[in-house]
């Protein structure tokens, strides 16, 4: 695949001065460990509301997706752990950036609020990003996994698009579950953005678990798709789901098997 030629002819119209502060800190220093090819860019909104669902294997991923959206000319926001804007220093900064928190919460899911938030920022013509998986996907060999149904709830309830999109390499930077960087040899990251799903025999309809289940499936199909282009690869047959196989969706996990960590320099 070739990297898009229409990156550079996109403006940066959300440059606000915290954004301008993180740009300044960190992107010279991802510059100098990783390099992004990226793929589909006409298919991120130049301007305007968009919901964006990534794969999620790597705890670097936030990190490499809001970069690629950065370079898009979109400020990237996340649902993003709570837990995080409890980190002196580190929680100013997201909230500075809009970052919106979420409360792990159990027998009762999430709750309305980084719902009502994300919606809130969708009205106000920005971008959110939502890992569809939730948390890092559990299957032994990177793919996606089976995805919760928060950002097609968003999309279907605001009426605005919901795109997919699948990124290959971050694993050479951080596996998943290290806490080690891989700082040299600079690693080659490709990130492609799908068109946005088709949900016009969705919308208007009552928002109930099968309609929010056949979106979210939707779009879980169209990463897997995008990630078999960039690995070149098939994935399985069958979406994992960790409940099948005794697994908690939460915290770090070991099957016994070695995990993909193929380098796509």
């Amino acid at each position: 695949m070739e990297p898009s030629a229409e990156l550079q002819k996109r403006p940066n119209h959300e440059k606000t001065f915290a954004f301008r502060v993180v740009e300044v800190l960190v992107i010279p220093f991802l510059n100098l460990i990783a390099k992004l090819d990226l793929h589909g860019t006409a298919n991120l909104p130049v301007t305007g509301p968009f919901v964006l669902g990534p794969n999620h294997y790597s705890n670097f991923d936030p990190v490499i997706v809001a970069w690629s959206v950065w370079k898009l000319g979109r400020a990237p926001r996340f649902l993003a752990k709570a837990s995080l804007f409890r980190i002196p220093v580190v929680g100013f900064g997201l909230r500075k950036i809009g970052q919106i928190p979420v409360e792990r919460v159990t027998g009762g899911g999430r709750g309305n609020a980084p719902i009502l938030a994300a919606s809130d920022l969708v009205e106000h013509q920005g971008g959110v990003i939502i890992y569809p998986e939730g948390t890092l996907t559990r299957e032994p060999d990177l793919w996606p996994m089976r995805g919760k149904t928060g950002a097609a709830r968003i999309a279907l309830e605001q009426g605005v698009p919901l795109i997919p999109v699948a990124h290959w390499g971050t694993q050479a930077v951080l596996p998943r579950y290290s806490k080690k960087l891989s700082l040299f040899p600079r690693k080659r990251i490709q990130i492609v953005f799908g068109p946005p799903i088709d949900l016009d025999d969705l919308r208007g309809h009552a928002l109930d678990q099968k309609t929010l289940t056949e979106a979210t499936d939707r779009l879980m199909t169209a990463i897997t798709g995008l990630l078999e282009q960039l690995r070149g690869e098939t994935a399985p047959a069958e979406r994992w789901n960790p409940a099948q196989h005794n697994q908690s969706e939460f915290g770090r996990i070991d099957d016994g098997r070695k995990t993909s960590t193929k380098d796509t320099e």
